[in-house]
């Protein structure tokens, strides 16, 4: 009898998106039990979309929920020392910066204000209004720059902890009370959301700066951690400086690429948290302000890389203000491309002539896993181009992505895989050293490309995962050209998952992941791979400097037969029951929406 009723809403419910959660809680319900099916289900639901003002509230938090935070006592309540450097501050901008951290709602901190101002100000004047002893105002006889004045507050400094702030900035009520609770967590290096303001942070707030957890690839490629950081004394070692006078321009940047290496926990706190004003002369407003700061931060990043031990140099990126750097390859390893094939020659043709004819990269092999074709054409194709670069392999099965890739790599002759789908045109030359320069680093995974629509619409710049209940392509359908989601387009970064359509993995990770997951015949097979790679702590890593022309799924055709939806469904459920519902993915961030690729607000 259970299995009728099973059957009977695997058949009739499963399909229809009104009765979607009532379908899954019926699978839960008989594989899992009661309790364990209410506790999904009710979490699947939290994943619905919040409008805009309540994304706003998470910033602007009630009176009486403000209250309860200074009431709070944490179990460690270490002092917080504010560093802020003073320059000709409009007095309204200091009022404002002195009114946002006066607010606070955990109070256990200091504020050292190191100004370096012409004479002509009332920045002393106004600064003992407050009264309060938390407040060290030091005045520095000459204005040596904001590092020196900066290391000059941090002398002062007493505090376990350490932020920095500029003038004309402001920092949300709960700002540090948030901070300090992940602090008693156990991180010693934190970060939070930023939001840009004009006049009034609650009136006129623009382009928040929702970012991913900590991803070391994407803060190579920019600063998108910026503000607000706070961090133990103890990641500075003795007697180092704390902000460099080499880096001048771009000096948070560096500081925070060396505590970042050496803080043991990252914690990023998903909620805009720190003001950052606009104005004519800020880099928030203009760049151009600052020119110098380019220099700066290639020469930080530079730095970096030596610290790392990465060999590496640094250049512009595609968009101003974002980097690319290019590792050194470690010899010439041979890449092993394997392309599961039926029918659709011309496809294949010029996925295997734009391979030949435009790669810069020559230390390959092709493997083409013939799967029950039926044309003449197709196997008068094989024997025209077999060779000593190309080898063509016959897989007898039914079509099943994963078993056919795991029975190809038996056969891969390189240390690296290159999985690759027979509808793709290569664009760049260097597609495979781009991504090869990735898989050879030690911490990374998997390596995936920029896919296009033959119309320049992008396809795949790397994978979100719960987007669409389980998985979608980040920035699809935006113009190859676009900048994306606070230029994320356009940069090398970590994600969660790449598609297979094009991915780079090291041999010997393949097989110590034990391969594809054969239970995943069509769909989810590439970030069930990635999501197991990233179970050994290995980073995937997307690239925008690969492109590549998707022709995609024209081989298979699309899922529109009641026995293909079937299948579908059942590896969507296969999916949750692995990996579980997921909230939110790490390389996304809360406040965007799942509803589409987008990089939507919720």
């Amino acid at each position: 009898m259970l299995v009728k009723i099973r059957k009977f809403f695997g058949r009739y419910l499963g399909k229809y998106k009104l009765f979607r959660y009532p379908y899954i809680f019926l699978k839960l319900f008989f594989t899992e039990g009661f309790s364990q099916a209410i506790r999904k289900v009710e979490k699947k639901f939290k994943k619905k979309d919040i409008t805009d003002t309540e994304m706003y509230q998470r910033i602007f938090i009630s009176a009486d929920i403000l209250e309860s935070q200074k009431k709070y006592v944490f179990s460690y309540q270490p002092k917080i020392s504010i560093l802020v450097p003073l320059y000709n501050t409009p007095e309204n901008f200091l009022k404002d910066m002195l009114d946002s951290v006066m607010r606070q709602t955990y109070d256990h901190w200091e504020l050292i204000l190191a100004d370096a101002s012409d004479q002509q100000n009332n920045n002393r004047y106004i600064i003992e209004q407050y009264q309060d002893p938390r407040l060290k105002y030091i005045v520095l006889e000459n204005n040596k720059g904001i590092v020196s004045n900066t290391n000059e507050a941090y002398h002062h400094a007493s505090g376990e902890y350490i932020s920095l702030l500029d003038h004309d900035d402001m920092l949300a009520d709960q700002c540090l009370y948030e901070v300090v609770k992940a602090i008693n967590d156990g991180f010693d290096f934190i970060y939070t959301d930023e939001i840009t303001f004009k006049n009034y942070p609650q009136k006129d707030c623009y382009q928040p700066n929702l970012k991913p957890d900590f991803s070391p690839d994407t803060l190579r490629s920019y600063n998108y951690i910026c503000h607000f950081i706070c961090f133990s004394r103890r990641l500075l070692m003795e007697d180092e400086a704390l902000l460099d006078p080499d880096t001048e321009g771009s000096q948070d940047y560096d500081l925070i690429l060396r505590m970042t290496e050496r803080a043991k926990s990252i914690k990023h706190i998903d909620v805009p948290l720190y003001f950052w004003r606009a104005h004519r002369a800020s880099v928030a407003e203009n760049v151009n302000a600052k020119p110098y700061v380019v220099d700066a931060a290639k020469k930080a990043l530079q730095k970096h890389l030596e610290r790392k031990e990465l060999i590496g140099t640094v250049e512009d990126g595609i968009i101003s203000t974002t980097y690319k750097i290019t590792y050194e390859l470690k010899g010439t390893p041979l890449v092993s491309i394997i392309i599961p094939n039926c029918d659709h020659i011309q496809d294949l043709k010029t996925c295997i002539d734009s391979i030949q004819r435009k790669s810069t990269y020559h230390q390959y092999e092709i493997l083409i896993i013939e799967n029950n074709s039926k044309e003449e054409d197709t196997f008068a194709y094989y024997q025209e181009i077999k060779s000593d670069l190309i080898t063509v392999i016959t897989y007898q099965d039914e079509f099943n992505f994963s078993k056919i890739n795991n029975f190809a790599v038996s056969h891969a002759k390189g240390n690296y895989l290159l999985f690759l789908n027979n509808d793709v045109e290569v664009i760049s030359p260097n597609w495979i050293q781009e991504m090869l320069m990735f898989a050879q680093r030690e911490d990374v995974g998997c390596v995936g490309a920029k896919l296009l629509y033959p119309d320049e619409i992008i396809q795949h710049a790397g994978v979100i995962i719960g987007i669409g209940g389980v998985a979608g392509h980040s920035h699809k359908n935006y113009q190859r050209n676009d900048y994306g989601f606070m230029s994320r387009l356009q940069i090398s970064q970590n994600l969660s998952a790449v598609t297979a359509a094009c991915l780079m993995i090291k041999k010997e990770l393949f097989y110590q992941v034990e391969g594809f997951d054969e239970n995943f015949a069509i769909a989810f097979n590439d970030v069930d791979f990635c999501l197991k790679v990233r179970e050994l702590n290995k980073l995937c890593v997307y690239t925008p400097y690969a492109e590549l022309y998707h022709y995609e799924s024209k081989s298979r055709g699309q899922e529109d037969s009641e026995e293909k939806i079937a299948r579908f469904q059942g590896e969507i459920a296969l999916f949750e029951r692995k990996w579980g519902l997921w909230s939110y993915d790490p390389y996304y961030n809360r406040n965007l929406s799942l509803q589409n690729e987008q990089f939507n607000l919720k």
